[in-house]
């Protein structure tokens, strides 16, 4: 991604304001105050911009882009798919999406259409090929940005729609071939439910079909695939006339969607980050999980990313919304950058006067102009961009970490009936991700159809489904010099969430074969020592045996105590560790910190951080240091090395000293 410059801005939706010049003269004088350089237009602009069928309107769109580039303000240019105009959905009413349930939907809210639909994509098409058209005539813009939040309605992200319906059993004839196949893949002859015939079967919903694993991960993978296909048909039709890069921005965490499958078909990864600041007065919790989505958004092309959306206040969807704390602010837009953003953008520019986001937080409120706080907040943030971008652009992370994250995994491993009902992959992954984070270590997170060499460790936590060639990836990794961790209830299914028979598939490279795998209720609560300390074990204790691996800690109680609960196995160059156990986060810190040491991997600072300080390299001809304090208090980290604040020259030996909620910036010295 290549501007030259940091880009600072957000979404802005001067069509709310058309009948209102003296707002938009405002707007642009407030944007160079604020050291706003960028704009996303367009984004819900659909009815503005085709007001009948066929009937284009243009020419506010164009007046604007050329008005903000005669003032440094480029624009990145949305495509309006994430909302439909009434005049569409009354005329072609086949585009409406149909719930699980087999209720066709009514006009309104957004992505409320069918990814499969002809009609769909002919009138997407014709509106993203007239805007491409139309953004040759000018060069204040400097991508595309596709749609918006793809699949994010507020009910489902499928459509179970007889064309959908009818374009899934396409997808699997593609993939199976016949329809025997399918049902060996499927398992159906459990329940007698074996398929004779392409057409018997349906997506699974809540009053029919739901219990075949095989059909509900298959179910899964071709929703992400027509939405794949939808993406890359708008891209298609703007390329048709511009060769801009194109993003589509991605959420929290999103399972219905895989996101490493979508952003093959992008330039650059962006993501809208919303975090709840000040849930509870301990915001490290919330630090740790920002902080792995925006590690994650990087991870997916190893290459900066960028923060599409952030509020630079508050939401107005939850429950309680609070405002951000003083310093705040700085600090969560720093975090991007200190994980690998080459931006710092906002939902939304100014607040509308009406509907559902009137309250959602903005640069501009209804009242005041700039004069708050927040318009403050955002100006400091901008300005330490438009200091600090010349360094920044020419640094990424690199790091020397790898964690495992995988959509196909994470739907099996939440669909599977046992050994618990309540499995919450995102909450472990989250779990062995603290660990890093608070050591001051970055990490990668990446699939598991990626490649692993490069990294000198690899972390793979409730690795439950293997993907086809993932072990013998792990194999050649580890016997070349890696380092490989995983945890009970990993390597328990292939691809087709059938259950491997026999060995683990990496049973030579684990050294362990696993029994069984108890799931105890509250007062059987298991404990091991490990580096003479005690901990307790979760919600789940596996029970396996050691078939050439060293025991390091073992079950200090029930029937299966004495048995391992942490082994170490050496195989080739290298050395492969499972956690048998379910542990509580300060076993895992340690743990990891063990592991690490050994392996000499430690933070840049070379520290060891006070609770709610983290740091993020980003490396490049000058190496750049983010440390973060998360607490709401003044904290002092000691160090062995001399740094230098690149804000202010400061010299720094020995001690860091961070205000409440304060990001500094360091170069070693």
């Amino acid at each position: 991604m290549e501007f030259g410059k940091m880009l600072h801005g957000g979404d802005y939706n001067p069509e709310q304001w058309l009948d209102r010049p003296d707002i938009l003269d405002e707007d642009i004088r407030l944007m160079k105050q604020a050291h706003i350089n960028c704009v996303t237009l367009g984004v819900f602009s659909w009815s503005v911009l085709e007001r009948q069928e066929g009937e284009f309107c243009f020419d506010w769109l164009e007046e604007m882009i050329d008005r903000l580039y005669r003032e440094g303000i480029c624009t990145i240019l949305a495509t309006p798919t994430g909302g439909m105009p009434h005049w569409l959905t009354e005329k072609y009413p086949e585009v409406r999406q149909v719930q699980a349930e087999g209720r066709q939907n009514l006009p309104g809210k957004r992505h409320n259409f069918c990814y499969t639909s002809p009609k769909m994509r002919d009138l997407t098409g014709r509106i993203d090929r007239s805007l491409a058209q139309m953004s040759l005539r000018h060069e204040g813009i400097v991508m595309w940005h596709i749609s918006n939040e793809m699949g994010g309605n507020f009910s489902d992200s499928a459509c179970h729609c007889g064309q959908c319906q009818r374009a899934f059993r396409e997808w699997l004839k593609e993939k199976y071939k016949t329809i025997e196949e399918l049902n060996r893949a499927w398992w159906t002859v459990f329940w007698s439910h074996v398929y004779t015939d392409w057409e018997q079967i349906h997506s699974p919903v809540p009053h029919g079909e739901n219990l075949v694993h095989g059909l509900n991960l298959d179910w899964r993978r071709f929703v992400t695939c027509q939405m794949t296909e939808f993406l890359k048909w708008e891209i298609a039709s703007v390329r048709e006339y511009s060769s801009l890069p194109v993003t589509t921005n991605f959420m929290y965490f999103f399972k219905p969607l895989d996101y490493d499958k979508m952003q093959r078909e992008l330039d650059v990864v962006s993501w809208d980050s919303y975090p709840f600041w000040h849930k509870v007065k301990d915001e490290t919790d919330m630090a740790v999980k920002a902080a792995a989505c925006h590690s994650m958004m990087r991870s997916m092309k190893k290459k900066p990313f960028m923060l599409m959306e952030s509020t630079p206040s508050v939401v107005n969807w939850r429950v309680n919304n609070p405002v951000k704390r003083p310093g705040m602010h700085m600090l969560s837009s720093m975090q991007a950058v200190a994980h690998g953003s080459a931006t710092v953008q906002y939902f939304q520019w100014r607040k509308g006067r009406g509907s559902f986001e009137k309250f959602h937080g903005a640069v501009l409120d209804h009242k005041n102009d700039g004069n708050t706080r927040t318009f403050r907040d955002v100006a400091d943030v901008g300005g330490r961009l438009a200091k600090m971008e010349g360094r920044i652009l020419k640094t990424c992370n690199r790091p020397e970490i790898a964690l495992i994250f995988d959509w196909e995994n994470w739907w099996a491993v939440e669909d599977a009936a046992g050994p618990r009902l309540d499995l919450d992959y995102k909450k472990t992954f989250l779990q062995h991700y603290r660990a890093f984070w608070e050591a001051g270590l970055d990490v990668d997170i990446i699939s598991m159809e990626r490649e692993l060499e490069g990294y000198r460790m690899v972390v793979a936590p409730l690795n439950y489904l293997y993907r086809k060639g993932y072990a013998e990836r792990v194999e050649r990794y580890v016997k070349e010099g890696g380092i490989y961790i995983t945890t009970y209830w990993s390597g328990i299914v292939d691809d087709n969430d059938l259950c491997f028979t026999g060995e683990h598939p990496l049973e030579k490279v684990l050294g362990i074969c696993q029994e069984e795998i108890d799931a105890p209720g509250e007062g059987f609560v298991n404990s091991i020592t490990f580096l003479e300390k005690l901990y307790h074990t979760g919600d789940l204790c596996e029970i396996i045996h050691c078939k050439g691996a060293r025991t390091v800690s073992v079950y200090m109680k029930e029937f299966y105590a004495g048995a391992p609960a942490v082994t170490e196995n050496r195989y080739g160059d290298g050395r492969a560790y499972y956690l048998a156990a379910e542990f509580e986060q300060d076993f895992l810190n340690d743990f990891y910190r063990e592991m690490t040491q050994e392996a000499r991997i430690e933070n840049p600072l070379g520290a060891k951080l006070p609770y709610g300080v983290t740091t993020a390299l980003r490396k490049g001809e000058e190496d750049l240091i983010f440390v973060q304090n998360f607490n709401d208090c003044k904290v002092m980290v000691k160090t062995p090395g001399r740094f230098e604040e690149a804000d202010s020259k400061i010299i720094l030996d020995g001690e860091v000293w961070l205000e409440p909620f304060e990001c500094k910036i360091l170069t070693e010295i």
